[in-house]
């Protein structure tokens, strides 16, 4: 599976969607600093909202296959100007979360997401699960089994008869 480096404010849905991702209950936590997961990273919100902490992420993009850029289908503004995605050599996806919330207005952080240079958009809602399997199937690589796919004695046959 490719790695992922989660990027957004505090409180946009990072760590739960880290938690969703990993298949674990959810449960708050603030993150206080750069959390490495097998294949996800999951960074603080201050990081992304101080300039002088900002280059630490930048840093870290060099360590994942493709950064995550999370807006919470609540937020007022966004974080990110215009095109900000050819700061980085990787592919960038945008994360729109907290997708059911009563008061969000996810078409809105995905024009944003849009406007910030993500091509590939994600609705997720972390509580319920919605998405997240759509973010693994795109983080994943060939021979990946994912958590859904039944594995059978007959795919593994096939698979030790694909490598001799």
């Amino acid at each position: 599976m490719r790695k992922i480096v989660l990027m957004g404010r505090s409180e946009c849905g990072k760590t739960t969607l880290t938690q969703a991702l990993r298949g674990e209950k959810i449960r708050y936590h603030k993150t206080q600093y750069i959390n490495h997961f097998d294949v996800i990273i999951d960074t603080p919100g201050e990081y992304a909202q101080t300039h002088t902490l900002a280059h630490a992420l930048a840093l870290y993009t060099y360590e994942a296959h493709v950064v995550g850029l999370l807006l919470s289908s609540t937020e007022p503004y966004s974080l990110y100007p215009p095109c900000i995605t050819c700061m980085c050599n990787r592919e960038v996806i945008g994360i729109v979360t907290k997708k059911d919330d009563p008061k969000g207005d996810p078409e809105r952080a995905a024009n944003w997401l849009r406007l910030a240079g993500c091509e590939k958009i994600f609705f997720v809602d972390s509580r319920t699960g919605e998405g997240i399997p759509d973010i693994l199937e795109h983080l994943r690589e060939d021979g990946d089994v994912m958590p859904w796919e039944e594995v059978t004695e007959n795919n593994m046959i096939s698979e030790d008869k694909s490598k001799q």
